[in-house]
């Protein structure tokens, strides 16, 4: 699969964007920094990434980002991981930090639900990615938990029959950190489905 052509921003405000970064050219794709609302500007798609959720939040105002990337995200594809997949959300439950998130995805989650840093693990997940089965690694790092799925969004991968992995329109999402090991084919099912178009997709699929 060859994504030269793609340049993907990384919300790099505060967290573990660096490890997307790496996995992006893994992929062979280009990557761009997104602090400021004009490293939008011809981008394919976005990667929001695991950090802590109330910096994030303060700092999407403080750069003027917020209304930009409720833009973006109506009509291009992203991903957000652990604290990424918090401020896509709809609503947070118990929210006493007041985070306000962009409402891009019907799910509501609440933060830190797998427990505290010192209770972080790796688990395998199993993911059906519309028919077809795959296998990787996450890593549950103060991770969210989705507590409501909306009729609209798609479920693709559970943990002790809790949502995981969900996806809606343009939007994919996910509570646990891929970006840590080598592995990309989280990344890859993001690439594939969400920035090819459908006959680029079909032959990809089909070999």
């Amino acid at each position: 699969m060859n994504f030269a052509d793609k340049t993907i921003g990384v919300l790099a405000l505060q967290g573990d964007y660096s490890l997307h970064e790496r996995q992006i050219i893994a992929l062979g794709a280009k990557v761009r920094q997104v602090r400021l609302p004009r490293d939008l500007e011809g981008i394919d798609a976005l990667i929001m990434p695991g950090g802590e959720s109330t910096t994030m939040d303060i700092l999407i105002d403080r750069f003027g980002l917020r209304e930009p990337l409720a833009t973006f995200g109506a009509i291009k594809p992203i991903y957000g991981t652990c604290a990424g997949m918090i401020l896509l959300a709809r609503n947070i439950e118990r929210n006493q930090a007041g985070v306000k998130t962009l409402g891009l995805i019907d799910i509501d989650v609440a933060r830190n639900d797998y427990g505290r840093q010192i209770y972080s693990f790796e688990e395998e997940i199993e993911a059906d990615f519309h028919g077809e089965k795959k296998r990787f690694l996450g890593g549950f790092i103060r991770a969210p938990r989705v507590t409501r799925v909306g009729p609209a969004v798609t479920v693709l991968a559970r943990f002790q029959d809790w949502p995981v992995l969900v996806e809606q329109n343009k939007i994919l999402a996910a509570t646990f950190h891929s970006e840590l090991e080598s592995d990309t084919t989280l990344l890859e099912y993001f690439f594939v489905h969400f920035l090819l178009d459908r006959a680029d997709t079909k032959r990809i699929l089909d070999g």
